[in-house]
């Protein structure tokens, strides 16, 4: 009887072992270089990366002649026009650090851009993903691209595919 009883809870416990162990993988960056906006709205941030970068290049280098012309005539300078030309260096010198800070800083306009640019599309991808969740029946789906504890996986599990069908990209 008690044989009986252990055997019966070890059946039910690796029944419900089994049973919540249902889970999938899938590859974010597979997905999102198969998604189209994603590649374009990648594109377009890295032109005006680009664009602002050179912005910034241009004024330090403005920042930079200033400086070499200035240590070039400073011997004929008078104090005071010392006193102001270090002014204006320190103001140009500002200039380019608040332009750097205004495009690159942690919210600066690189940043709301990308939001702009990757949320639509990230919440669209996580739609999908949870939409294959929920009918397939998976409590969780890991994402193979983000994490390295990962060795291998088969590729049974993955389900990249069919979430860019649920996107409309079937492949």
């Amino acid at each position: 009887m008690k044989k009986l009883i252990i055997s019966l809870a070890l059946v039910v416990t690796a029944v419900l072992g089994a049973y919540a162990q249902k889970f999938a993988l899938v590859d974010m960056d597979y997905i999102l270089r198969n998604v189209p906006s994603y590649e374009m709205a990648n594109e377009q941030l890295n032109q005006v990366s680009q664009r602002w970068e050179r912005e910034v290049t241009e004024l330090s280098k403005e920042a930079e002649t200033m400086y070499k012309n200035y240590q070039s005539e400073m011997i004929f300078l008078t104090d005071d026009q010392k006193k102001s030309r270090e002014e204006e260096l320190v103001a140009k010198e500002k200039e380019v650090t608040d332009l750097r800070y205004k495009y690159f800083g942690p919210e600066g306009e690189l940043f709301k851009k990308r939001q702009s640019l990757m949320k639509p599309i990230q919440e669209d991808v996580y739609n999908a993903v949870k939409a294959v969740c929920e009918e397939k029946g998976y409590q969780v789906i890991f994402d193979r691209a983000s994490s390295q504890s990962i060795v291998f996986a088969s590729p049974k599990i993955d389900v990249s595919n069919e979430v860019l069908a649920k996107l409309g990209y079937s492949k």
